[in-house]
């Protein structure tokens, strides 16, 4: 990889990536047309020097600039209805998500709705929803802050229930975006915490990917060298980041939405209960619970877990080496062993346990999972 200039990927996005490349926003919009853009962000990443910049520069070239950013850490429903009645309000000609997984996540469904109007979760994938998706939509650029979830790339978005915390997910091409600015230095000042559970975010896309049980060998091969590119840059991303470190995990990032259409599997539906109930990080969630999951996952998938072994150059090529690897490698970088360090009590599990088993990415797991492998998997990581 090249670290040095400016390149473009379509895939089959258009990807601008390099550093400073999202300094190209304000051109673009003019080219586009788009002259009252609505900024999406959360509130962080608003307040944030290289925010502030970027919005500046926006004004300085008499674009009539909105921004909003009064979202969730874990986006739920209401907040994208209250964003787009401030689209609504403000007359906007254009959407731009600038964040991490929330911040985009929340445009993304604010794209949905801008011209879908009738109940959000009526266009819940899960229940067939994608096939009401059938008007135009804004125009979407998405610039990502972290580099984990990859939702930049993505084209659905996943928003909680206010009530049930249930997630659910809205899909649609429709809500690709035309254009991502990818600039690694726009990830250089993320504090170490949030660069190490963003990045085992992107290392659980990419090895849930792999081991999912749908056949897409193209996704497997992107999500392999995902995987290696983790490995050889996430601790220093962490400790000691550098232009090189920081790019090579956000092209890891993008490579894990990429493979993950392929599917998901267990450490996500033990994730997803923990930020719907108890607002825990996402990325956090997975990264306490990726070595659970994959160790409930080895029997019947020794030769996936081989390749994976391989991949990161361990010297057991067995599903127990990956275990003991994803264990020290979580030590390393600052993230704990143990859901209770992270605010799980017991008297949480029942709880966790019965969203998990409603939880959308866990069918396409290699090994079933029942409310009690939940239960089991909650209790053993407590």
């Amino acid at each position: 990889m090249r670290f040095d200039k400016i390149v473009q990927y379509n895939f089959p996005t258009t990807i601008r990536f390099g550093a400073g490349v999202s300094e190209e926003l304000g051109d673009y919009l003019l080219k586009n047309k788009i002259l009252r853009p609505l900024v999406v962000t959360d509130p962080v990443v608003g307040s944030l020097d290289f925010f502030r910049k970027l919005i500046g520069q926006l004004k300085n070239k008499g674009l009539a600039v909105e921004v909003f950013h009064d979202i969730h850490k874990n986006p739920v429903k209401s907040d994208v209805y209250k964003g787009v009645d401030v689209w609504d309000a403000s007359r906007r000609d254009g959407m731009i998500g600038i964040g991490g997984g929330a911040a985009i996540d929340v445009a993304r469904a604010m794209v949905l709705r801008v011209n879908h109007r009738e109940d959000l979760f009526k266009y819940d994938d899960l229940i067939g929803g994608d096939v009401y998706v059938t008007n135009d939509v804004p125009h979407f650029v998405t610039i990502p802050t972290t580099a984990g979830t990859g939702s930049e790339v993505g084209r659905s978005a996943i928003i909680a229930d206010d009530e049930t915390h249930q997630k659910k997910i809205l899909f649609s091409p429709k809500l690709l975006a035309k254009i991502i600015f990818a600039d690694p230095m726009l990830t250089m000042e993320l504090p170490a915490p949030v660069t190490a559970a963003t990045g085992m975010d992107a290392l659980t896309h990419n090895m849930e990917a792999f081991l999912a049980k749908m056949e897409h060998p193209l996704c497997e091969g992107i999500a392999l060298e995902g995987i290696s590119l983790i490995h050889q840059s996430l601790e220093k991303a962490v400790k000691n980041p550098d232009v090189e470190s920081r790019s090579s995990m956000l092209i890891a990032s993008l490579m894990g939405a990429v493979a993950f259409q392929k599917g998901l599997g267990v450490v996500h539906s033990l994730a997803h209960p923990m930020s719907a109930l108890l607002d825990t990080h996402h990325g956090l969630a997975n990264a306490v619970n990726i070595p659970y999951g994959m160790e409930f996952n080895i029997p019947g998938c020794e030769n996936k877990f081989r390749r994976i072994a391989r991949t990161l150059d361990l010297k057991e090529e067995t599903g127990a080496a990956v275990v003991k690897y994803l264990f020290d490698l979580n030590s390393r970088i600052g993230i704990p062993h143990q859901l209770r360090q992270v605010g799980v009590e017991q008297k949480h599990l029942d709880t966790l346990a019965d969203l998990a088993l409603a939880d959308f990415a866990h069918p396409n797991n290699p090994r079933p999972v029942s409310r009690a492998d939940f239960r089991a998997l909650y209790q053993k990581a407590l």
